[in-house]
């Protein structure tokens, strides 16, 4: 786990401008053969939550599971870790928004589509979706969110929209908010209740 914490890290490094060399070495040492990418650490958070859940040691398995900062560095992280680069399998998942930049990375570094798995808003209205509002609320309560909640629901902006539309925002609203709740919503999914962009996600791992 730790090893591929490194080269996790060292991804990163890479891709912002850094030397590709430790992210090869550590790629040979660590057995590295698929790259999950992800848009930010909130899914992240619930990938590996999901496959903690369902037994699985994504490290054990070769896979390493990527926080890009922003749908629009799939091109670059596409060509480092890619067919162009260190010729990983590519895997992930994308918002339906930011469908074009992932089919346009994908295409430039001339990796395959299969494997990766659209979100009709994103992965937090899915989960939402799944949970359903007031299981959602429950957790929020739980975790002793419940004051600000109420505060945010007095917002002005608020009134009128949908309860499943109030919690996604407000789940954006505080740093680290989406990713602590990407986890515990996860946590919270009856199995049969999984997202099917995350489900399918999961299970495509396995091939």
């Amino acid at each position: 786990m730790a090893d591929m914490r490194a080269f996790r890290d060292a991804v990163g490094d890479w891709a912002a401008g850094g030397p590709g060399g430790p992210a090869s070495e550590l790629a040979v040492r660590v057995g590295v053969r698929t790259a999950v990418l992800l848009e930010g650490p909130s899914d992240l958070a619930a990938v590996e939550a999901l496959a903690a859940a369902r037994g699985r040691d994504l490290a054990a398995e070769g896979v390493c599971v990527v926080s890009m900062g922003g749908a629009m560095s799939i091109g670059r992280y596409t060509e480092l870790l890619g067919p162009p680069g260190l010729g990983l399998r590519l895997a992930g998942l994308c918002d339906e928004n930011e469908r074009g930049f992932y089919d346009r990375g994908l295409e430039r570094a001339g990796a395959p589509r299969q494997g990766f798995f659209v979100c009709v808003s994103d992965l937090e209205d899915e989960l939402i979706r799944a949970l359903g509002a007031a299981r959602v609320e429950e957790t929020v309560r739980a975790e002793g969110d419940l004051r600000a909640w109420q505060t945010f629901l007095r917002q002005p902006a608020q009134h009128g929209r949908l309860r499943q539309q109030q919690l996604r925002r407000f789940l954006g609203t505080k740093k680290g908010r989406k990713i602590r709740y990407g986890r515990l919503l996860v946590e919270a999914l009856d199995p049969e209740l999984t997202p099917a962009p995350l489900d399918d996600l999961l299970t495509s791992l396995r091939a």
